[in-house]
């Protein structure tokens, strides 16, 4: 299929920061063949599709650079607590049931839904399984981003140590009873999981054109084992994919990192051989000058969740001394229970603005091209796809939108890149394109029927909310311990603070 956008504003966000105020997009198959005035479609006798884009403004597509799925049940679901606390209700150690495949499918279907509509193209899942991970499970994951066209790298996310192991003090305040139970919690072998991941990679990875990878996860450090954390590593090298990390979300992880292993979770990761190129490092707010120094030698790229930050209150992640660094930095809305959508927009403007609450220095400050380019360059990064997505050029894929100009968020029009940072919120959107196919149209999915979604988690949701209300019993069980750990560890002295105020 040939697609010719015509007449439409363009930004490329290449490297140059080529814009034109008019000018026309040929899209042959997946990929941009080239762009400029007038372009005369190919003579070959193939069917084309003219877009007429006066009045509107093509640019790349979002990316959501940090994701779980396995929360798109969960908006609006949980009261706001620190994370450790939080996970109690996310995750939580000791109930759940394995989800049906269909309840995966529906609910991977729900968040891709709400992405494309609002203009995401890419997305990297790290999908967790509680309580535990099945193929039936991953494949659903899978087959759900198949069927509504989207990009996405998805990962395992498993971890494979004793819950009350990856916490400072926990041992020593739970009672038996409760490290009894936890300790019959599901718990995968490196080996079971490492196998797991070869099947994964067999039968997922280059799926649909390409459109669909793999990447690996550990969860974070502290959440799995030695001999895990350096098999994924291998299995990133091999085949190059993405390896997501999170690493000093919150201050706690700080002293445990202090308490466990006598260094900071960035120079363990370090002295392990893992910390590299092909790392994402998620949120590292707590970090300090050797841990950026660490992170900015390896190449790594971070993973950025302001509005998830704020939300369970992390703090604020140093933002213009990790740019000074010159390390990448991606944008992530994390999951529909820290973030209660999926809406990178909204997460754009959240990084424009936080940072100018840390630091009195104005020049210091991002802006808006910084902010953008955060959103779509530096998470092309992260995807390892720079070369082929994050930019609008002749050879790259073609994912991209098409915006109205005509909306409230542009009227007046007084400078392009302030205005989708700080007007834009996704209702512009009239067009998502993804590897040439149009997947967004008009206000319309084109790919799956987002009514019938819709009605679908309703009925899931009348089971699945009272297994919610389960998970939240066992979790108010085991709140008073971790509220303890998490007050001893807010008392300690890190050198560091990161909550504004």
């Amino acid at each position: 299929m040939t697609i010719l956008i015509r007449g439409a504003r363009v930004l490329t966000l290449d490297d140059e920061n080529s814009e034109y105020e008019s000018a026309d997009i040929l899209i042959e198959g997946s990929k941009i063949v080239a762009i400029g005035p007038d372009l005369t479609p190919p003579g070959n006798g193939a069917e084309i599709e003219v877009i007429d884009a006066r009045g509107k403004l093509v640019m790349p597509g979002l990316v959501n650079a940090h994701f779980h799925s396995s929360g798109n049940f969960m908006k609006g679901a949980l009261d706001d607590t620190p994370l450790e606390i939080f996970m109690l209700y996310e995750v939580p150690p000791v109930t759940g049931q394995v989800p049906s495949p269909r309840h995966n499918y529906v609910r991977t279907v729900l968040g891709a839904m709400e992405m494309l509509k609002r203009g995401v193209t890419a997305v990297q899942d790290d999908a967790y399984h509680v309580p535990d991970v099945t193929k039936d499970g991953i494949d659903s994951i899978m087959q759900a981003y198949a069927d509504c066209g989207m990009r996405a790298h998805v990962s395992i996310d498993q971890p494979n140590v004793v819950e009350y192991d990856k916490y400072p003090y926990l041992t020593d305040l739970l009672p038996d009873e409760i490290r009894q139970e936890m300790k019959q919690a599901p718990i995968r072998s490196a080996d079971d999981l490492i196998a797991l991941y070869e099947w994964f990679i067999d039968r997922w990875n280059g799926a649909c054109d390409g459109r669909l990878r793999c990447a690996v996860s550990c969860s974070a450090p502290q959440r799995v084992t030695t001999d895990y954390l350096a098999r994924l590593n291998d299995l990133s090298r091999e085949h190059g994919l993405a390896y997501y990390i999170h690493v000093l979300e919150t201050k706690l992880q700080r002293v445990l990192g202090r308490e466990k292993y006598g260094k900071s979770l960035v120079r363990y990761l370090h002295d392990q051989g893992v910390l590299n190129e092909r790392c994402n490092i998620i949120h590292s707010i707590w970090v300090d000058d050797d841990d950026i120094r660490l992170l900015a030698e390896s190449g790594c790229t971070v993973a950025h969740q302001p509005l998830c930050n704020m939300k369970i209150g992390s703090g604020v992640m140093p933002f213009r001394r990790l740019r000074d660094h010159n390390i990448p930095i991606c944008l992530g809305s994390d999951e529909s229970n820290t973030d209660d959508s999926a809406n990178m927009w909204t997460v754009a403007k959240a990084a424009g603005l936080i940072h100018k609450l840390s630091d009195p220095e104005y020049r210091n400050w991002p802006k808006a091209p910084e902010i953008l380019h955060c959103l779509i360059g530096g998470a092309a990064r992260a995807m390892q796809l720079t070369g082929q997505v994050g930019m609008l050029k002749a050879g790259y894929e073609a994912d991209l939108i098409l915006l109205d100009l005509n909306t409230l968020n542009f009227t007046p029009l007084n400078d392009l890149r302030r205005q989708l940072v700080y007007c834009e919120d996704g209702t512009s959107v009239e067009m998502t394109m993804v590897a040439g196919n149009i997947v967004y149209r008009d206000g319309k999915l084109l790919t799956v029927n987002e009514e019938a979604i819709k009605a679908e988690v309703r009925e899931l949701m009348a089971t699945y909310g009272k297994e919610i209300d389960a998970i939240s019993d066992s979790a108010a069980r085991l709140e008073p311990y971790y509220r303890e750990m998490y007050l001893r560890a807010a008392a300690q002295n890190v050198d560091m603070n990161r909550w504004v105020g």
